[in-house]
């Protein structure tokens, strides 16, 4: 067995996830994990560089080096916790820390006309500085190769999911409820059919942002601020009106789209009689709590319908069907309350019953997506995102 490290921060951007793994053929063995949080300067200038601002290109570049930093830092915590020296790993495989992802050239530009823009993403934290400050090989970059070849570069996962999750006999979804949620469907290994998966749209983004903006608090601990309130479903009717929720797949989203901006609009488009976010719930008798309680149940029936539509139930001709779920959102209670109601046709769990940690699923993706790109695996699915062709995804930077 060969072990990699798998570095994830994601749209949350509630912390710094190191992975270790020990992986082979048939394998992937979480063995210990670490997270560390952003300095509070670096987090500021992330959360500010999702959306356009002045002085852009000095700070991206600054916190390239500085998101690189601290996965170096979170790198060498888990080597010194586990008693490894930097030999003792194969190499690290870093997704970085999405600022923008635009796959489908809906951006604008003040310097390019329409004809000349092109879908991007952008992943920081340079793995030149990661190599360097660990001794340990880096591969990185792992989303721009599918966006190349006209894929959404998102999600990845489902190759990941597929290699380590999927079993003979049982249908399976896993849903990553991250800032973002997206889900990986899983047909049984017998029926050979390559897994499918997209984002469903919000996964804990908005409800982070409202309660920030009420409470002052990063999350909703265990959901129990939604769970005062009550979902109203007419302002859920008109969320779910956004044209995102009705698009094929292949399709992924993010931050760009789904962000308090967003929610403000909706808002002032439901309640025209006020635009101000903060005076909504005063102005027209919905506490803010009823507004969370909305967020939390928007999530939750994004996510249950497409599984709904896509997975067969238990009930049709006895087949095995289970729902994990991984991602900070495993930890919400009112959610996995929700969830485990509205797919009352399914076998709900979050993945520890699969044996690892919801927070390190996606750390430990990444550590694959590394053994993959040295063994020669393809990363991308093309059926999820919507590329050419199958593809070896990132690129190698030395750490000797």
């Amino acid at each position: 067995m060969a072990k990699y490290i798998g570095l994830m921060s994601g749209t949350s951007m509630d912390g710094v996830d190191a992975v270790l793994c020990d992986i082979t053929a048939t394998s992937c063995e979480t063995l210990s994990a670490h997270t560390i949080p952003y300095p509070s300067e670096l987090l500021h200038a992330l959360n500010d560089l999702c959306n356009e601002g002045p002085d852009e290109l000095n700070t991206l570049g600054i916190a390239d080096r500085l998101v690189a930093e601290a996965f170096s830092e979170v790198t060498l915590a888990l080597l010194d916790k586990n008693n490894l020296e930097a030999s003792d790993i194969t190499a690290i495989g870093s997704h970085g820390q999405t600022v923008r992802h635009y796959p489908n050239s809906d951006v604008m530009s003040a310097h390019f006309s329409s004809p000349s823009i092109r879908g991007f993403t952008c992943q920081i934290g340079d793995p030149n500085t990661i190599a360097v400050l660990t001794g340990i090989d880096v591969i990185a970059d792992f989303r721009r190769k599918d966006i190349a070849l006209g894929g959404q570069g998102a999600p990845l996962v489902p190759a990941f999911h597929n290699a380590v999750f999927a079993t003979e006999n049982k249908h399976r979804a896993l849903v990553n409820i991250g800032g973002i949620a997206n889900i990986s469907l899983l047909a049984p290994k017998q029926d050979k059919i390559p897994p499918r998966g997209f984002d469903t749209g919000p996964g804990n983004t908005l409800m982070d942002q409202w309660i920030s903006l009420h409470l002052n608090e990063s999350f909703d601990k265990d959901g129990k601020w939604a769970a005062s309130g009550q979902c109203h479903n007419g302002l859920l009717g008109r969320f779910l009106l956004d044209n995102y929720f009705s698009l094929p797949a292949p399709k992924s989203t993010g931050r760009e789209h789904f962000n308090i901006d967003w929610l403000s609009n909706a808002l002032a488009d439901y309640f025209p009689s006020s635009a101000d976010l903060q005076s909504e719930e005063e102005n027209n008798n919905l506490d803010p709590e009823d507004v969370q309680a909305t967020l939390l149940t928007l999530t939750g029936s994004s996510i249950a319908q497409e599984i709904i539509k896509h997975l067969p139930k238990m009930s049709d001709a006895n087949l095995q069907s289970e729902v994990i779920v991984c991602g900070g959102g495993a930890f919400n209670k009112a959610l996995m309350s929700y969830l485990n109601s509205a797919l009352s046709d399914y076998a709900v769990a979050d993945s520890y019953a699969l044996g690892i940690h919801p927070q390190h699923v996606e750390g430990a993706a990444f550590a694959w997506f590394a053994y993959a790109f040295l063994n020669d695996i393809p990363g991308n699915v093309p059926e999820v995102t919507g590329a050419s062709k199958a593809t070896i995804l990132g690129a190698l930077y030395k750490g000797q």
